[in-house]
Parts: structure tokens; C-alpha cells; sequence
């Protein structure tokens, strides 16, 4: 159990309510003056618009002026970030007030990218130091890793790494890993497993060579239910596809955590063990000892450069006025979206391939940080707050989404991130791929009339089918290409919009409770699966129900499953059968 800490500051200052904002108010009135206002007559009053509501900051640029907005509109939305307090806010995160109340924590992801010789307090403490130790320890392995003289226990030097976490120990690894694939080392496999599914770790290691396997274990405790079962089951695969005893574990395993002493009885030498702090939160950690996998895989060169991303745009948030702040913009028309155009949904469309990911990234950040009912006082909010983000890479989504997108009755503000120049040139394909990120943009703002239907000759019956009302809100971002510095400034930008849209709502954007409740009944509920007569069931009549199916389900034919390339019964794996204590 977690210590409490004394408070050394008073993290939430009271303030009005957000709908009590006079600036809040004004918006209220502003909205029924121009909330019908359409994105022709916009552009149409003002021929400048598409240059002069620009934002070039950290190597980005920000075009926003498809957004139903004004000048207007815009002075309202910086006055309410001044009235929420957003400058306070941000300052105690720099540094280092514990502005995660619920857990009383500071919130110093910005210390993971410091430049060695930085000042950042965490409880009086300067933390940069510890950062940068833990860089260089990473660097050093990284390097011993890449350049073969690290050896398994057969002796031969790895060529296949696997990481093994879930949630932000394994969606910022896997979506930094595909996003800089192109700089990724050639002849080393990195596969990523997280899901408590056995099929994840069966196909992520059903090709590969033990003796040629690391694994890294990212576990703040070492007792994540679903990481460590699968770590317990990539403990067995190895030792069985090795026949080796339990001291090759340590040839093979590495881990992040915090725990020593769970690292160690694990097999795991706690030399190599890379820890990160409780000041981190999982979401926020891709550039820590989280990101090991990130280094092995584009180097620690590459590594910096990331971090040199993430630090441009913490400087710009950091110190650019409101107005001219990419991330407090975005963030001010995601809320007036959400809050007064009532758009639930924001649509991420990243038209680079190696983004893939980005979309599911993104999940995890704004929707675990923003998904409140409550503000930082207890009290539940009367207004919406974290909608839901979703995506997919262009163009593909367009033959798939879109159409909702265009033509459906949900108002769906679109992402688009585009780049200049392609990491893999083939023909007319980039220019192709970036026009439709233009046009895809001009279409949802200016739609099509049915005027302008009638003069293609198009049938009557046919004209209202083929209209675009138009006037959906985009925003479009471009960068030169995707680099790791781009990446890191892509990441930074969405956080600090993300704890922008959190101080307006006036909630915490650093815990999760959400996610306990669940995984709290899940484990009473394994050994009511796993009883060899059935158990007295104490749930509603649904769970109840589904309990007894599931058992005759199993029992009608004996579980059986494969490891590898074996098929081994599920007692033989040691450790599976009963999942390790829930954690962190």
C-alpha cells in the first residue's frame, strides 16, 4: 500500500464553477449569435482567413480556420482559459505542485525530456539528475543490445525483442515503434504483447528463436495482473524452448518497474532493471525507461531527438501567450466543439502509414485523462467533458467512415496530420495521398449545395442524396516529415491540450479510477472460473449465468492451448493457472 504523502502545496485553488465563468457566459450568448453561421459565409467575410487563422510553433503548423469560429469566438475562449486559471495551472505543473489530487502526485512528464543541467522540483527534490541516470543506463544497454555483444544464455546475441506491458507500458512503445520504423535498426524483430488473450503472446513469439529473445517486462509494481501472467508464460516458453533452468532467465528478461525485491524473485537481475518515478503516469511515460523498447529499436541518438521534440513544444506551451499557443488553441476549439456546437466525438486522421497507431494513442491519452463526471472538488460537473477520440490513417478511412463524417447526423470535428515530404517516395503517391488531405478538408467545411448538384445534372430524385451540408469544423497540421523530433512535438502537442481542455473542466487529467472497479470484480471472479466444483456465486443473475455457461463451455472439452510451436497443457506453464496478485 502507497504511503500517503504530506501535501507540500495546496494543489486545486477554488474557483468558480465553469458555467458561473463570466467569460462562460458570454460564450452562452455568443453561440446563439453565430452557432448557425456556416463556414461559406466565414471564409466569405473574410478573404484572409485561411492565412491569417494560421499558427506556425516547434517545426508545426497549425491551419484552424475551418473551425465555426471568430475573431470573436476566439478572445471569448482565451478569457476563459485566463478565468480557469490556466496560467496557475500550468505553472504548478512546471513546477512540480502534486496537481494530481486524487493520488497527490505531481505531474512532471516534462522532466522526462529536461536537458541534463535543469531544475525541476519534486518535493524539493531535483529530479532531472535521476532522469538523465536513467537515460544513460538505458543508452548504455541499448547499445550492447544493438551492437551484439549482449549474448542469451546460449550465447548468441539478441535478435528479437518482445515487450510485454498494457496500457501506457505498451501503447506509447508500439505506436512510437511503428510511427519511427523507418528508423528502426535492421535485423532486430520487436513484437509487443498486452493483451491477457493468450493468442497475443502465442503469435508474437511463435516464430522466433528463444536463444535470440529479450524480453522487457514494464510493470510499475511487477504485479500487473495481465502483464505479468503473460510474463510468467514468456518465462516458460523460453526456459522450455531453451531446455534451460531458471538462470537463463536472466540472459533474457529485463525489466521497468519500481519494485526490486518482485523483479528479483522473478529471475530478473535488478541490474537490469530500469526504474521511473510515481510522478509519471502511464500514459505520459512513452519517453522513460517505458520507451526502453523505443531506443533499442531507433537508437539512443534517435532517442534524444525524440526528447529534443518533446522539449520544443513544452517550451512554446510553456511560455507563448494564449492566443498564439498551439496546444491552448487546440484545446479552446475542441471545447467550444464539445460544449457548444455538441460535437461528442473527435475524429484523428493521420495520412502517414507509419502513424498507424497514433489514432490508439491518442485514446488512451485524452480519454483516460479527461473521461471525469467530477471536478478536482468532488462535484459533479453539469457540463460535457472528454469526448471521445477515434481514427484511423488516410486515406483508408475514407472508404470506410467518411460517409458518416460528410453526410450523417453527428457533428464529427476531424484531426488531419499531414507531412511535406514522404519517408518512402514511390511515384505521384505522396502527392496523391496529401491532396486528399485538402480536399477532404474543403469538402467537410464547404460541402455542396443542392444548387450546385442541380447544375452538374444530376436527377432530381438524386439531389438531396448527393448534397454535403458541409460547415463540419477540421483542423489541419503539417510537419516537413515524420522524425523523431516530429513525432516528439506531435505527442507534446496533444498532452498539453489535453491538461488545457482538463483545467477548464476543472478536473483531474492524471488519475484513472475508472479503470479499477472492473479489474477489482475480475479477480473475484478468476478463481470462480478456475474452482474445480462450482463456488457460490454471490453476483446479479446475469454474472451468475455467464459464470455457469463459461464452466460448462470449458469443461465440455479440456483446455489445451500452445506455446510456440507445443502444445502443452495449461498446469505445465509455470505460473498461468493462477494469475499473479492485481497491481499498478
Amino acid at each position: 500500500m502507497t504511503t500517503k504523502k504530506p501535501r507540500t502545496r495546496m494543489a486545486a485553488t477554488p474557483r468558480k464553477p465553469l458555467t458561473q465563468l463570466p467569460a462562460w457566459k458570454a460564450l452562452v450568448a455568443h453561440h446563439r449569435s453565430v452557432g448557425n453561421t456556416h463556414l461559406r459565409e466565414l471564409f466569405a467575410a473574410d478573404p484572409r482567413r485561411g492565412t491569417r487563422m494560421t499558427l506556425e510553433a516547434a517545426g508545426l503548423y497549425l491551419d484552424y480556420s475551418k473551425n465555426r469560429v471568430t475573431e470573436k469566438t476566439l478572445k471569448l475562449l482565451v478569457e476563459l482559459a485566463r478565468q480557469a486559471g490556466l496560467a496557475g495551472r500550468r505553472a504548478a505543473m512546471f513546477r512540480g505542485d502534486r496537481i494530481n489530487v486524487t493520488e497527490n502526485r505531481s505531474v512532471l512528464h516534462v522532466a522526462l525530456r529536461a536537458p541534463r543541467g535543469a531544475v525541476i522540483l519534486a518535493d524539493g527534490k531535483n529530479v532531472v539528475p535521476e532522469v538523465h541516470a536513467v537515460l544513460g543506463k538505458m543508452t548504455s544497454f541499448s547499445e550492447r543490445v544493438r551492437s551484439g555483444e549482449w549474448k542469451g544464455h546460449t550465447g548468441k546475441a539478441v535478435r528479437n525483442i518482445v515487450n510485454i506491458g498494457i496500457g501506457g507500458s505498451d501503447l506509447g512503445p508500439v505506436m512510437a515503434y511503428e510511427a519511427l520504423r523507418h528508423y528502426s535498426q535492421p535485423g532486430i524483430v520487436f513484437r509487443f504483447v498486452s493483451n491477457v488473450d493468450g493468442t497475443d503472446f502465442v503469435e508474437a513469439t511463435r516464430d522466433l528463436d528463444p536463444a535470440q529473445t529479450l524480453f522487457i517486462i514494464s510493470s510499475k509494481t511487477f504485479t500487473t495482473l495481465e502483464t505479468m501472467t503473460n510474463a510468467h508464460s514468456a518465462r516458460a516458453w523460453l526456459l522450455q524452448g531453451l531446455g534451460a533452468a531458471d538462470e537463463a532467465v536472466s540472459r533474457h528478461f529485463v525489466a521497468v518497474s519500481t519494485d526490486a525485491a518482485n523483479v528479483s524473485a522473478f529471475g530478473i537481475d535488478p541490474e537490469n532493471m530500469f526504474t521511473f518515478w510515481d510522478w509519471v503516469g502511464g500514459r505520459y511515460s512513452m519517453e522513460s525507461a517505458i520507451g526502453l523498447s523505443t531506443m533499442l529499436a531507433i537508437g539512443p541518438s534517435n532517442f534524444e531527438s525524440l526528447l529534443k521534440g518533446f522539449r520544443e513544444m513544452d517550451e512554446h506551451f510553456r511560455h507563448a501567450p494564449f492566443g498564439r499557443n498551439m496546444p491552448v488553441l487546440m484545446a479552446l476549439l475542441s471545447i467550444w466543439n464539445n460544449e457548444f456546437l455538441g460535437a461528442q466525438t473527435v475524429a484523428v486522421l493521420p495520412y502517414e502509414q507509419y502513424l498507424k497507431r497514433f489514432p490508439a494513442y491518442l485514446q488512451q491519452l485524452t480519454m483516460e485523462s479527461n473521461g471525469k463526471h467530477v471536478t478536482l472538488g468532488g462535484r459533479k460537473v453539469n457540463y460535457e467533458t472528454g469526448p471521445v477520440y477515434w481514427g484511423e490513417p488516410g486515406t483508408n478511412g475514407q472508404h470506410s467512415f467518411y460517409q458518416l463524417i460528410h453526410q450523417g447526423t453527428r457533428l464529427v470535428p476531424c484531426d488531419f496530420i499531414a507531412f511535406g515530404q514522404s519517408l518512402t517516395p514511390l511515384g505521384r503517391h505522396h502527392d496523391i495521398l496529401v491532396a486528399n488531405v485538402f480536399a477532404q478538408a474543403e469538402a467537410l467545411a464547404f460541402g455542396k449545395t443542392a444548387a450546385e448538384v442541380r447544375a452538374e445534372g444530376t436527377a432530381a430524385a438524386l439531389v438531396p442524396h448527393r448534397v454535403f451540408e458541409g460547415n463540419r469544423p477540421s483542423n489541419v497540421v503539417l510537419a516537413d516529415r515524420l522524425t523523431p523530433e516530429v513525432l516528439g512535438r506531435l505527442v507534446a502537442l496533444y498532452e498539453h491540450s489535453v491538461f488545457t481542455q482538463g483545467v477548464i473542466w476543472n478536473i483531474d487529467s492524471f488519475d484513472q479510477w475508472g479503470v479499477e472497479l472492473g479489474k477489482v470484480l475480475a479477480q473475484r471472479i478468476i478463481p470462480e472460473l478456475e474452482a474445480t466444483t462450482l463456488p457460490r456465486l454471490r453476483h446479479d443473475s446475469s454474472t451468475n449465468a455467464l459464470i455457469r455457461r463459461y464452466r460448462k463451455l470449458k469443461s465440455a472439452k479440456q483446455g489445451r492451448r500452445r506455446v510456440g510451436d507445443t502444445i502443452v497443457q495449461q498446469r505445465e506453464i509455470p505460473g498461468s493457472a493462477v494469475p499473479p496478485p492485481l497491481g499498478v
